[in-house]
Parts: C-alpha cells; structure tokens; sequence
C-alpha cells in the first residue's frame, strides 16, 4: 500500500505541474479576477477531477480508450470550449485589472468544471493511473484511499498556486500588464483549442 501511495502522489504531483488548460484558466482567473475567482475556478477543476475518477475507478473509462467515435467528440468539444474562453479573453480586453465584468470572468466554478470535464486527457490519465495502483485484489478502503490521496495533493496544489499569484511583489508586476495578460492568455487558450483540434 505505501508503494501505491508513493505513486499516487508522485504522479499527482507531476502532472499538477505540467501546463494545461486548467492550469492557465486558473491562472487566468485568479490575475485579472480575484482570488476568490481563482479559488472556485480551482474548485471547479477538482470537480471535474472527482468525476473523472469516479467513472475510471468504474471502469468505463475503457469506452473512450476502445472508441475513436467517443474520444473524437470528446475531443472537438473540448477544443471548442478552450478557443471559446481564448476569443472571450482577447475580447473582452480592458485596462486594469479591476475592468474585468461579471460578465466576462461569469461562473468561475463553470469554467474550470467544464474545462476539466471536457478534456479527453484526464480520463486516460486517471485510467493510467489507476490501472497501475489498483488491481483485483486492492480493497475497496485502500481504493477510497487512494482517491483520497490523490485529491488531496491536487487540492493542495491549487491552493498553493493561487495563493502564490496574489503576492504582492508578483501582483504588483502583473497589475501593469493586465492588457497583455488577457491577450496572451486568450491567445494560448486558442492555441491549446486548435491543437486538441488537430491531435489524434
């Protein structure tokens, strides 16, 4: 058990720190937001995160693997709600971070729960994942927790990172090119959309 929970929380750990659309929506939101935006964007994500787990944990997962029509949908309409966000951003560009609407940073939690949820990525990951640590004869309180593990970490993360991007000394820098921000921001979240297009 100590093995599995060692995988656990190392491979949480690494993919917490790869890049990825959620990674910039949080990011997004909490710099030309507020924390309290970042914070239920990130909350947002996790829930997507719990579901992923409970359909892999179940096994269904295996659908999209064995599906190329499944994975295809899932795919495309994930691109499609990234390059969404990406021509929200670059659209809704202002001076200040302070002239964001409720309009353009609406249902943070939305956000970050669709962004996660349509990403065909995470339940190959968690499938990955759980294929490894969890085996016929895993119990079903070792599985619970695993699960638990490896929420945590990804929790801890979260709170870690936004917390990190409204320091001062960084929010100071950032507050001068909250333009910049958006466009950049809106520019990479069309790029990522495009890609996931395109991959196969």
């Amino acid at each position: 058990m100590i093995g599995k929970l060692l995988i656990i929380v190392s491979v949480t750990t690494l993919a917490m720190l790869s890049p990825g659309p959620d990674m910039i929506l949080v990011m997004h939101n909490t710099l030309v937001g507020s924390q309290r935006r970042g914070a239920l964007t990130a909350l947002g994500v996790l829930s997507g995160n719990v579901i992923h787990i409970a359909y892999c944990t179940l096994g269904i997962a295996l659908l999209l693997t064995k599906s190329p029509v499944a994975y295809t949908t899932l795919r495309i309409a994930s691109a499609a709600y990234l390059i969404y966000l990406g021509i929200q951003g670059i659209r809704n560009v202002k001076g200040g971070t302070d002239s964001v609407t409720s309009a353009d940073m609406a249902s943070p939690y939305q956000q970050g729960f669709i962004n996660n949820l349509l990403n065909p990525k995470g339940s190959l990951f968690y499938l990955g994942v759980f294929s490894q640590v969890i085996t016929p004869d895993t119990s079903r309180w070792q599985t619970v927790s695993l699960i638990a593990v490896m929420l945590s970490v990804s929790a801890l993360f979260w709170v870690l990172f936004v917390e990190a991007l409204r320091l001062p000394i960084i929010r100071r820098q950032l507050e001068r090119s909250s333009v910049a921000i958006n466009r950049v921001f809106g520019v990479v979240l069309i790029a990522i959309g495009a890609s996931t297009a395109v991959l196969k």
